[in-house]
């Protein structure tokens, strides 16, 4: 087995192959499954007709995601403990979904977030902010998708050259926006459900034979991982990425609260909940996510760990996708050319998935808030409806595909804790006050929402993120003021206090009997 020229693997025709079987066999369960008729609870909720299992299983597809298996995998092998901290923040932040917002939302809205925050506020402006919100963080979370789908796919095909990445992430976009159209939430549903079955079993797999490769010893694996990383033991420590300086901490810190809390305000992951009958079966899927995640997880640090003891750091950084590939580069160690075009066309698929689930939401959100409820006043018919849902779903696709060449080689478990730091900072003060505070009011909705998307935007724009560092998005120029990568630690406060503050400070009156019709509704399921 022979690694070939600038960190390419295997060989590129049979990697196509695999590649193109997978792609065939999902587009045809998306077309046997799909949703191709015109009602609005089909296309946007599969008919709100799938078991908690089910959706719990599509949960952990939808969540498991290009960050998880390519860029936490790759942050483990370069960084070692301190790449880790990604999989303790997604995993934790589950804990508040299950404890706060599964069942309460499924409760109380219809199929967007925008139905919960608008049910007691005034309808225009709230979904006005829900939508703005879904679209930018949507947008954003794919950036991280397309970026992987980059990296991936030019290992998997040999494509070196940024005009032959720039052309695969087109047509992984382009595929993904097929998954939507025709398959619509129940086709997106069963290809997140192959996906995260298939997922899970690679990296037991890929885990088990690590640790057998060491005989079962997590020490012998280390010790490994540590000789041949150019940051020698240092990577068994904390420290490596985060903590050299006050600034690395508290950008650390910032990175942990915007995962842990970022989860709950996710557009995509609440807009799941919707899919199941009933209370029970949402904190069913929550239970049963947790669990596939656990298990996925715990695989991430043999995994990276791994990649770094078989591959090794340098050879890492050398390929094609940098990070991002050493999950595939170590099937490739492990398994030769065949299971690394199994892993790789498993990361792709990991990609398709999510990007589809992202999509329906985004399309759904302007589709059913800005279309249906703003400009037809809540008068559209469904047909019009899911039309214009996917019509928005193929420029989200076009924007998806130009962001994500636009930030192709960036480390993707990187670009998505942007993504939850937006969710977290936009959407989650409003969730828990609009579900909790009988108080709040419109004016309260729209500066928590407005306030926490507008100051994450601002610190993301003047930060390392886009300028001033090696790893920039604009790596030439230098205007970035604000020094932290992840804004969450400043961004998330800026929320809820605006939330508080415009509550308390407007003439906006809460409608009592609205309140104690949310909260019979939120705790019951009655009315919905």
């Amino acid at each position: 087995m022979s690694v070939l020229a600038q960190g390419q693997v295997g060989d590129p025709v049979l990697n196509s192959v695999v590649f193109g079987a997978f792609v065939v066999i999902t587009l045809f369960v998306v077309y046997r499954v799909g949703s191709r008729g015109s009602s609005t609870t089909d296309y946007y909720a599969a008919g709100g007709g799938l078991t908690g299992v089910q959706n719990g299983v599509a949960l952990s597809g939808d969540f498991l995601s290009a960050a998880s298996f390519l860029g936490v995998a790759g942050a483990i092998a370069i960084h070692g403990y301190d790449g880790f901290m990604y999989s303790i923040g997604y995993l934790v932040a589950w804990l508040v979904n299950l404890l706060l917002i599964a069942e309460l939302v499924r409760n109380t809205g219809r199929f967007t977030m925008g139905d919960v925050l608008a049910f007691r506020m005034r309808q225009r402006p709230v979904r006005a902010a829900a939508a703005t919100s879904t679209l930018v963080i949507s947008l954003f979370y794919m950036l991280a998708q397309m970026a992987g789908a980059g990296a991936v796919v030019a290992l998997l095909l040999d494509v070196h050259t940024k005009g032959g990445q720039a052309l695969v992430i087109s047509v992984v976009g382009l595929i993904m926006v097929f998954y939507v159209l025709v398959g619509g939430m129940k086709g997106t549903t069963w290809v997140q459900i192959i996906k995260a079955v298939v997922l899970l079993l690679c990296v037991v797999l890929m885990t088990v034979f690590l640790l057998g490769k060491f005989g079962f010893s997590l020490t012998a694996l280390m010790e490994q991982a540590a000789a041949n990383n150019t940051k020698g033991e240092k990577i068994l420590d904390p420290g490596v990425q985060y903590g050299a300086t006050p600034i690395s901490t508290l950008d650390f810190i910032s990175l942990s609260v915007a995962l842990i809390l970022g989860a709950a305000g996710l557009p995509h992951v609440l807009m799941r909940f919707y899919t199941v009958p009933d209370a029970r079966q949402a904190r069913i899927s929550v239970v049963w996510t947790v669990g596939m995640m656990t298990v996925f997880y715990g695989a991430t640090l043999i995994i990276g760990y791994g990649a770094s003891a078989l591959v090794g750091s340098e050879r890492i950084l050398a390929a094609t996708g940098r990070e991002n590939a050493a999950a595939p580069l170590l099937a490739f160690e492990i398994g030769g050319t065949v299971l690394m075009g199994i892993v790789a066309a498993v990361a792709f698929a990991t990609i398709l998935a999510v990007v589809a689930g992202l999509t329906i939401t985004a399309s759904a959100s302007f589709a059913h808030d800005v279309y249906a409820n703003i400009l037809r006043r809540g008068k559209a018919d469904p047909i019009s409806e899911v039309r214009v849902a996917r019509i928005t779903a193929l420029v989200i696709g076009i924007l998806a595909i130009l962001g994500g060449i636009l930030a192709n080689g960036q480390n993707v478990a990187f670009l998505v804790a942007l993504a939850f730091a937006f969710a977290a900072s936009a959407n989650l003060s409003t969730l828990l006050y609009s579900l909790f505070w009988k108080r709040f009011n419109t004016t309260g909705t729209l500066w928590a929402m407005y306030g926490g998307l507008g100051s994450c935007l601002v610190l993301v724009f003047f930060s390392p993120v886009l300028s001033g560092a090696p790893t920039s998005i604009l790596s030439g120029v230098d205007f970035h003021l604000f020094p932290l990568s992840n804004p969450g630690i400043i961004s998330i406060p800026i929320s809820f206090i605006a939330g508080y503050l415009g509550t308390i400070l407007s003439r906006d009156k809460a409608d009592p009997a609205k309140a104690r019709e949310m909260e019979v509704r939120a705790l019951t399921g009655i009315g919905r």
